[in-house]
This record gives C-alpha cells, sequence and structure tokens, in this order.
C-alpha cells in the first residue's frame, strides 16, 4: 500500500485528462490525485447547499462514487472539476430533498454546527481572535439566500474564474455577477473585508485523508 501511495504522488503532476484517461485504462488508483486535488472545491461547493457535517461527508463520497463510475463519459470538453461540481450539486439537491421531507415530520430542527479550522502556526489568543471572525463570517454566508451562497462561495471564496462559475453552475456570465453582487450587498462590510481569507470552510488534511481512504476502498 504504501508503495501504491508513494506512485500516486509522483504522478501529481499529471494534469487532470491524463489521469482520467489512465484510470479508466485501469490504474484506478490514480483515482486518489483527482480526490486530493478537487477536495476543496468540492467541499465548499456542497456546504454552500448542506450544513451537517455527516451529510456534507457522505454527499461528498457518492460524489466520487458516482464520478468513478461515470468518468467514461468525461470528454474533456469542459474542465474535470466543473462536471465534478454538477455531479456534486444533484447529489445534493437530491440530499437536501430527503432533508425536507424528513423534517416535515418533526417540529423545529437542530442548531448548526460551523466547522472547525486546522490548528495553524498562531499564538493562543491570535487563533481565538482569527477563530471568532472566521466563525461570524462562516454564519453570515450561511444566511446567504443558497441562490447567491453557492455563487459566492466559488467565486469569493473558492477562487474560480467567471467563466468557471458560469459553467460550473450553467448560469450567464450577467447572472453570476448580479448573483455576486447582491451576495456582497447582503453581507456587512466589515464582514466582507474578512472574505479575502482562504481559510473558511477549509477542508483540512484530516477530513481530506478521510473522505480519500473511504472512497479509495469502495471503488
Amino acid at each position: 500500500m504504501e508503495a501504491l501511495r508513494i506512485n500516486v504522488y509522483l504522478s501529481s503532476q499529471l494534469d487532470d485528462v491524463t489521469v482520467v484517461r489512465r484510470v479508466i485504462g485501469g490504474e484506478k488508483e490514480l483515482f486518489e490525485i483527482l480526490l486530493r486535488r478537487h477536495n476543496q472545491t468540492l467541499y465548499r461547493v456542497l456546504r454552500s447547499y448542506l450544513k451537517d457535517e455527516d451529510d456534507i461527508r457522505d454527499a461528498m463520497q457518492n460524489t466520487y462514487l458516482k464520478s468513478f463510475n461515470k468518468l467514461f463519459q468525461f470528454q474533456g470538453n469542459a474542465s474535470f472539476s466543473t462536471w465534478l461540481i454538477r455531479i456534486g450539486m444533484n447529489e445534493a439537491l437530491l440530499r437536501l430533498k430527503i432533508i425536507k421531507r424528513e423534517q416535515a415530520n418533526f417540529l423545529g430542527s437542530d442548531d448548526e454546527r460551523l466547522n472547525l479550522i486546522p490548528d495553524k502556526q498562531m499564538n493562543a489568543e491570535t487563533k481565538i481572535i482569527r477563530r471568532e471572525a472566521e466563525q461570524m463570517l462562516e454564519q453570515a454566508i450561511d444566511n446567504l439566500p443558497e441562490m447567491y451562497r453557492v455563487v459566492y462561495m466559488l467565486k469569493e471564496i473558492e477562487g474560480m474564474s467567471n467563466s468557471e462559475v458560469c459553467e460550473s453552475l450553467s448560469l450567464t456570465d450577467s447572472n453570476v455577477k448580479v448573483r455576486l453582487h447582491r451576495a456582497k450587498a447582503m453581507l456587512k462590510d466589515s464582514l466582507y473585508t474578512l472574505s479575502i481569507s482562504s481559510d473558511v470552510f477549509e477542508f483540512g488534511k484530516g477530513k481530506c485523508d478521510d473522505i480519500v481512504n473511504a472512497v479509495m476502498k469502495a471503488i
């Protein structure tokens, strides 16, 4: 297993199309490259729709398993990330329907829990201040309507280009710009200043490893 893992990392410079082609050709261990390369983006997309960590984790795993089984359908016309995002969005929307159906049978709902940000090399006081600021931003983003939240997450937090967001969400460039503008307007100016941080909704190494191990065992 160790030799296999080393081989995966030695091949990490391969582009996505090449990796897909080789996985389809039988080198399924190379699928780990795609997992680690796109875990952060997929997590942030799903986090735009789902709040519960277990739901997000399950949705990520199902998205990867579905994408693995459908790899032969990937033509390379769009980037692999946008192809994967579409599968992830469908998985999230399906899960949302199930959640809403279940919630209809109960009164009230559990309090939402925010993600934990991996430790940084900061002193204790700085960590507390930083974490409180990130919690405020995460909560503010969570309160955005879904149609604005996912655009904001992809563009401002994940750093995708307008064209990539358009392709991922099947929106026009003008729609993306309008939704992004409205999302920013809904956030307080003080919170928006903090949104430059790429640490919010970060999918840390431990979580990344868990998803990779679970998916690689299942395929």
